[in-house]
């Protein structure tokens, strides 16, 4: 991976991969059909499906005739009517979680005035994978409205995040999709001035790009600069607003919350997935600890264990992507080289950056 400064392009530093891989990127409806046909393997479980949640309410008062006592028990009722009692009710339900409100656990966190834009791109054919040991690279170049990134996926394609105003990112969505692969190339290999102008053009970035690109003469080599995006793939192109968001707890009494219904993070890093999927494990290996003790998997006691050890975890990552967008949004003259000279350094630090790609992997 390489990452560099939009405002000091001799500001950069390079991430060697590993054997074995510590990531890999894969598209979300891969994932999606894996888990799916997981499930299906499994014993006595059931989907529901074209169905959405009614409401969450507390469980029935205890009578003296019910075999079991389900007061305590979330109740979740669905669009069907049908009800289902919840010894343990996993929250995974995003940003604007319904079971965190129903568990009445509180967030703290703020909005960056940021939109992230996402598309699939197609790239140019690969001439240089010989030259780097077939090794694919990602690239990320810190913008001052924020870092604009590429990673790669399989055969010639890439995601794109690029993070801007919420007016840059209305105008990015509305250009053709010839103009839009423009702006995406030109976020890589321009200057801040010639991408503002860019941006307030209404069409003809494609023409405007060339001529551009022939006066600064940027590297092609798929190596210090990405390859060229030729197209767009139709209908992939959106737009999200960025929020750092975190949880007082993750559990309370017979709740447990997972990935953004539990922590929002800024998309920098590319960690939003990764922290969602380590919450999982986590709360999963907790429930197995619980069953082999005999415990109740739902007893806020046994859940405190999951909490303790994502919540501060989570809480780090948070911390770190926050404070990297607010450092790089600034483009005050003195603090630019500050950064500059701290990037570089990190850059010859092997050890370091070692320890970074572990914990961007989640090793």
């Amino acid at each position: 991976m390489r990452v560099w400064d939009g405002l000091d392009s001799s500001s950069s530093i390079s991430f060697s991969s590993v054997s074995p891989p510590i990531a890999t990127m894969t598209e979300n409806p891969n994932l999606q059909r894996a888990l799916l046909q997981r499930l299906t393997e499994l014993p006595q479980f059931s989907i529901f499906e074209s169905t959405k949640v009614a409401s969450i309410e507390p469980g029935p008062p205890e009578s003296s005739q019910d075999l079991l006592d389900l007061s305590s028990y979330p109740t979740v009722t669905l669009s069907s009517g049908q009800k289902l009692f919840a010894r343990l009710l996993v929250g995974a339900d995003g940003l604007s979680s319904p079971v965190r409100q129903f568990a009445g656990l509180p967030t703290r966190g703020w909005d960056y005035g940021r939109h992230g834009v996402v598309a699939t791109l197609k790239l140019a054919e690969d001439d240089f994978r010989q030259e780097r040991n077939d090794k694919v690279i990602a690239f990320q170049r810190f913008l001052p409205s924020g870092p604009i990134a590429l990673l790669a996926l399989p055969e010639n394609y890439a995601t794109l995040v690029w993070t801007t105003t919420p007016a840059k990112a209305a105008k990015l969505k509305a250009l053709a999709s010839e103009d839009f692969v423009a702006m995406v190339n030109a976020g890589f290999r321009l200057g801040k001035v010639d991408l503002e102008y860019m941006n307030d053009m209404e069409n003809g970035q494609v023409d405007e790009l060339n001529w551009r690109s022939s006066v600064v003469g940027v590297p092609e080599d798929g190596i210090q600069m990405p390859r060229r995006a030729e197209s767009v793939q139709e209908g992939s192109v959106a737009s999200f607003p960025l929020r750092y968001r975190q949880a007082d707890s993750y559990t309370s009494s017979r709740v447990a919350l997972v990935g953004d219904a539990a922590h929002t993070v800024h998309p920098l890093a590319g960690q939003g997935l990764n922290m969602g999927l380590a919450d999982v494990k986590s709360l999963a290996t907790t429930i197995e600890d619980t069953v082999k003790h005999g415990g109740d998997i739902g007893d806020d006691m046994y859940l405190s264990k999951y909490n303790s050890e994502m919540w501060m975890e989570n809480n780090r990552m948070l911390g770190v992507t926050d404070k990297l967008h607010k450092l790089y949004s600034v483009g005050w003259g003195p603090l630019v080289g500050v950064r500059s000279l701290g990037l570089n350094l990190v850059d010859k630090m092997g050890p370091v950056k070692g320890w970074l790609m572990k914990q961007a992997g989640g090793v």
